[in-house]
């Protein structure tokens, strides 16, 4: 018989997991981005739950406590999608299905395009395939919204402006659509928790990423969701993720902004639970 799911350990690392719903219900992972925890998925995993899916949302490298590396090199995407890997393994009921949002969507990219055999569908939230995203760079106005990168590979001061931020990190924060209640996790969850560093290693780790990460393509059920008011990811990115996905491919747009699992719970549980139930009985 199953039984809930507090932890699971890779490499000596020890991740924290959110495991809720029926026990013996279809199982969706939730892989959640910067700068947040398993948390910002309460409200959708909550209508997943009422709906009968068991959801499992861990607490990613670096933002667990007790799995918190101090190289940069410790958050490439391969040690990232290969502790994906084994949580699943420890769930032992794959193959499971993958929604990821933000950089969790980067993951859930790398890891549905690399192991189809322990992902049946994924859902994509904000984030297109990493090819569409770098193509996106030279063919719109990405480049300029994502400025905000290349400030976190300078090393400490990056976290000094944000740890003495305060009201005017907040205000940012505001403007780009988190509402009060998730900006105040920041603050307990990220910041004052240690995590904000580790957390910030997986954006100074992409110069370490393989570049096949950009071009293997998805095969599997996907669909991908961005938000039209998201002041990160501009709609040619979103555009151009369809060439990405060899297996039945929905994009789906939302008035919302890029923090849509809070934002948007109730059509992104609609979207989720109809990528499910699209594959054959």
């Amino acid at each position: 018989m199953s039984t809930r799911l507090t932890s699971f350990t890779r490499a000596g690392l020890e991740f924290d997991v959110v495991d809720s719903g029926p026990l013996d219900g279809p199982v969706i992972v939730a892989l959640h981005g910067f700068p947040q925890t398993a948390t910002s998925f309460g409200p959708l995993t909550a209508l997943l739950n009422a709906r009968g899916y068991r959801t499992i949302a861990p607490n990613q490298r670096g933002y667990s406590p007790r799995a918190r590396p101090r190289r940069r090199r410790d958050y490439r995407m391969s040690e990232l999608v290969d502790d994906v890997v084994a949580l699943i393994g420890a769930i032992d009921r794959g193959p499971v299905h993958l929604v990821g949002h933000d950089w969790g969507a980067a993951v859930g990219w790398s890891a549905a395009a690399s192991r189809p055999d322990l992902v049946r569908t994924f859902v994509a939230l904000s984030v297109p395939h990493p090819g569409a995203f770098l193509r996106s760079m030279i063919s719109s106005g990405q480049l300029l919204r994502s400025w905000y990168m290349g400030l976190i590979q300078l090393p400490v001061l990056p976290e000094l402006v944000l740890r003495a931020g305060g009201a005017r990190m907040d205000r940012t924060l505001a403007g780009t659509g988190m509402n009060p209640e998730a900006i105040a996790r920041v603050h307990t969850e990220v910041i004052d928790s240690g995590a904000l560093t580790p957390a910030m290693h997986w954006y100074r780790a992409m110069p370490m990423t393989s570049p096949r990460v950009g071009t293997t393509r998805v095969t599997i059920p996907v669909t991908y969701v961005w938000g039209t008011s998201d002041p990160f990811l501009t709609r040619r990115g979103a555009e151009l993720t369809s060439e990405y996905v060899t297996g039945d491919y929905r994009f789906a747009v939302l008035d919302g902004s890029h923090w849509l699992p809070e934002e948007r719970p109730d059509e992104l549980a609609e979207l989720i639970v109809d990528r499910i139930e699209s594959l054959p009985s």
